[in-house]
């Protein structure tokens, strides 16, 4: 119930600041109109001052999110390509009772000696381990590709174990904080005074709805302990595509939070738009079906590589401080200016 009640309150947010709008999208990224930006900027302000305030208080502890899930690191291949086993690698004769002899001690022997015992494994040592080589065979990748993405995962909903909680306790976290707020409201503030009134109409102003935005991953902390992201959701319907092309082998995958959360971001925009139906966007002549299509296939194939959309990665992300998130973000809009300026 509570990833129904934080979905619905984030799509409710998202209609009421206007910014799904193709229009307001277009304008922002030919750098005619900044109410996008606004919404943005407001949202991560607020989230940023949620993920601090509760932090601090001890309720929830969130780690930066790290890099690409899809990337594969040298360091954990090698390792993951190496099996746990208890056995010792190295060849090791077991041990051999010694049972007494009846026969009398040998002449040649010295009285007061015994005959030397068998070697037993206790008294074997291994040799020197040989230097790791690169896995031959993709599997190990895989696998290890595999473990990433499912902390990607892990992190896009704000599930972060204990054990890879490392804090560092030089960062200077609420300095970067502040002066990140700071930055936030100067920006905003430049937006609202030099850009002059904006042309679009949307249920409350733009940095308003960024606050309500705000506000649902303050609820999605109090609620989930996690915030807000929804771009696993193709990962989810991606599983059970699969599932069924290959003849629905063994149990239904059990990968749905994501998907539950994705449809209650369309319930709250339906029952908003009942109460306020003028919050339904107008459709724009100049984003025909091909282009949304494309646009949509684009979105999902980018946000799975990077590990996270403009929520998980804009919002949540650069609340959380992650560097990956920054440039993630950064490389979005520098792409979808570029993309916008030539295609409108």
């Amino acid at each position: 119930m509570s990833t129904v009640i934080t979905g619905a309150a984030f799509g409710a947010a998202l209609v009421s600041a206007g910014v799904t709008d193709p229009a307001v999208i277009i304008s922002q990224f030919k750098f005619v109109n900044f109410d996008m930006i606004q919404a943005f900027l407001a949202a991560t302000a607020t989230t940023t001052i949620a993920v601090a305030a509760l932090d601090k208080l001890g309720y929830v502890k969130l780690n930066p999110r790290s890099a690409s899930p899809s990337a594969s690191s040298p360091a954990t291949t090698a390792t993951s390509s190496a099996a746990p086993s208890s056995a010792p690698a190295w060849p090791c004769p077991p041990p051999v009772p010694v049972p007494p002899s009846p026969t009398p001690r040998s002449a040649s022997a010295p009285a007061g000696t015994r005959s030397p015992a068998p070697p037993s494994a206790a008294s074997c040592t291994p040799p020197p381990s040989p230097p790791p080589s690169p896995p031959a065979a993709a599997g190990p990748r895989c696998a290890d590709r595999r473990q990433r993405q499912d902390q990607g995962r892990e992190q896009e909903q704000g599930f972060f174990p204990a054990s890879r909680r490392p804090r560092n306790p030089r960062r200077p976290r609420t300095a970067t904080v502040l002066a990140l707020e700071a930055a936030y409201v100067a920006v905003i503030a430049a937006t609202i005074n030099l850009a002059g009134p904006s042309p679009y109409k949307s249920l409350v102003a733009p940095a308003l709805g960024g606050v309500l935005i705000g506000a649902s991953s303050l609820l999605s902390l109090l609620l989930r302990k996690s915030l807000i992201g929804v771009s696993s959701v193709y990962e989810d319907i991606g599983k059970y595509v699969s599932w069924l092309l290959r003849g629905a082998p063994g149990a239904i995958p059990k990968a749905y939070t994501s998907s539950v959360f994705a449809a209650s971001i369309a319930a709250g925009v339906y029952a908003l738009r009942l109460r306020y139906p003028e919050v339904v966007p107008l459709p724009d002549p100049r984003v025909t079906d091909f282009n949304a299509a494309l646009g949509g296939f684009l979105f999902a194939l980018g946000a799975r590589i990077a590990g996270g959309c403009t929520s998980g990665h804009g919002i949540s992300g650069i609340s959380l401080l992650s560097i990956s998130s920054f440039i993630t973000i950064a490389s979005t809009f520098a792409a979808a200016g570029a993309v916008a300026l030539s295609v409108y």
